[in-house]
């Protein structure tokens, strides 16, 4: 992100600056897919299939190389890999490797998508997902929303809550 790293707030950088292997815990909000054909989608990337409120363990393995993220949902684990682009990450979350521009807001980080190739075949721009992907913090928490809508099927993904960071120690 270069310079604009410095806009974003204090604890969304101490979260991006976090390396090794790592676990926080928090709170979660899922939404379940709604339409059968999303929940087919949503069953190839491993996103939650369920409304449901709950704790989640979110497990880290940041190398320099690639970050694993694995979301231990209340009923479901997601796990994606996470990998620098030039200017971009790209993930690849199950069936799917998208490609995001990092956004650095007064409010936050803003992942926009830029492309999508689902079982390898690029998806064409009509039928391109609309992805929200927002992070924000104060003091000692990371809120994050994500949600996944395909044009004429539905809501793929959403879920939305926060992560406790580790108290920042300070020489």
């Amino acid at each position: 992100m270069g310079t604009s790293f410095a806009r974003l707030p204090a604890a969304v950088q101490r979260f991006h600056r976090l390396s090794g292997q790592r676990s926080l815990e928090g709170w979660v909000e899922t939404r379940a897919p709604s339409s059968p054909l999303a929940r087919l989608l949503a069953y190839c990337l491993g996103s939650p299939q369920e409304d449901e409120r709950g704790r989640i363990r979110f497990e880290l393995d940041a190398q320099p190389e690639a970050e694993i993220w694995v979301r231990h949902f209340p009923a479901k684990t997601m796990k994606s890999r996470l990998v620098r682009s030039g200017e971009r990450v790209e993930e690849q979350l199950g069936a799917s490797r998208l490609r995001f521009r990092l956004r650095a807001t007064d409010a936050g980080l803003e992942m926009e998508l830029e492309r999508l190739h689902f079982l390898g075949v690029p998806c064409p721009r009509w039928l391109l997902p609309t992805i929200v992907a927002q992070e924000h913090g104060d003091h000692n928490q990371i809120h994050f929303r994500v949600s996944a809508t395909v044009p004429l099927i539905g809501i793929v993904a959403s879920y939305q809550g926060h992560l406790v960071l580790e108290p920042e120690v300070r020489p």
